[in-house]
């Protein structure tokens, strides 16, 4: 069974951010990507549970580990034509280890945040 997009109004989607950047953390992995918000889509992902990473990486879940996702992340976003993205961070996420390795990598790569 296929879920259709959400169908917003114009009102509302003229103050959506048009691609806004979501991340989560795990014990074992660390998983980026960005949604463009009109149309409810992942537009580009990066994960450190691709198997052609994990074999070039020491570690899956560390700051090393972000930092390379965001880089890559960031190539990927690029080579779409996306220039920049907002930030979406949880109430337990702070600018700080993960989170500023991903972003740091992120603006590294020539990504704009917004």
């Amino acid at each position: 069974m296929v879920i259709p997009p959400p169908v917003r109004p114009p009102r509302v989607t003229q103050f959506l951010k048009p691609y806004v950047l979501k991340m989560h953390f795990t014990n074992k992995y660390v998983n980026a990507q960005v949604t463009h918000s009109p149309s409810a889509t992942v537009a580009s992902a990066a994960s450190s549970q691709e198997k052609a990473l994990r074999s070039t990486m020491e570690n899956t879940r560390d700051v090393a580990a972000a930092a390379k996702i965001g880089k890559l992340l960031g190539e990927r976003l690029l080579l779409k034509d996306i220039p920049a993205v907002t930030v979406f961070l949880n109430r337990n996420q702070k600018y700080h280890g993960k989170v500023k390795a991903v972003i740091d990598s992120l603006r590294e790569a020539g990504i704009k945040i917004i």
